[in-house]
C-alpha cells in the first residue's frame, strides 16, 4: 500500500473513531447513543480488519470511497446504519428473453457504494 493510501486510511479510522466519541442519537435517549456508537466503533473494527490485507489499490479506493460516503450520509441522515435501498423484486428492467439471473446481477449493479459491504457483514 502507497503511503498516501495508508495515510488515507488511518485518517478514515481515526475520524470514525472521533465521530463515534462525539455521536448523539436523535431521540436524545442515552440508551440509543450507547448503542449506535458501539454499532459504529464495531461496524468500523469489522470492515477495517476484513480489508486490512487488501492489496490491490483499485479495490482499497473503493473502500475508501464506501467509507466516506457512509460517514457523510451517516452525518447528514443522523443515523449510523446503512441507508436501506427499495427495490422491488423482478422490478428492473430485465435484457430481452432473461429472466432471474439477469435480474440478480442488475440489482448487484445497482447497489449503492455505501451499501457494497454491508451484506457481507450483517
Amino acid at each position: 500500500m502507497a503511503t498516501a493510501t495508508r495515510q488515507e486510511v488511518l485518517g478514515l479510522y481515526r475520524s470514525i473513531f472521533r465521530l463515534a466519541r462525539k455521536w448523539q442519537a436523535t431521540s436524545g435517549q442515552m440508551e440509543d447513543t450507547i448503542k449506535e456508537k458501539q454499532y459504529i466503533l464495531n461496524e468500523a473494527r469489522t470492515l477495517f480488519r476484513k480489508n486490512k490485507n487488501l492489496t490491490d489499490t483499485d479495490l482499497i479506493k473503493q473502500c475508501i470511497d464506501e467509507c466516506t460516503a457512509r460517514i457523510e450520509i451517516g452525518l447528514h441522515y443522523k443515523i449510523p446504519y446503512p441507508r436501506p435501498i427499495h427495490l422491488p423484486p423482478m422490478g428492473l428492467t430485465p435484457l430481452r428473453g432473461r429472466g432471474l439471473r439477469s435480474q440478480e446481477k442488475l440489482r448487484k449493479l445497482s447497489k449503492p457504494v455505501y451499501l457494497r459491504s454491508h451484506d457481507e457483514v450483517s
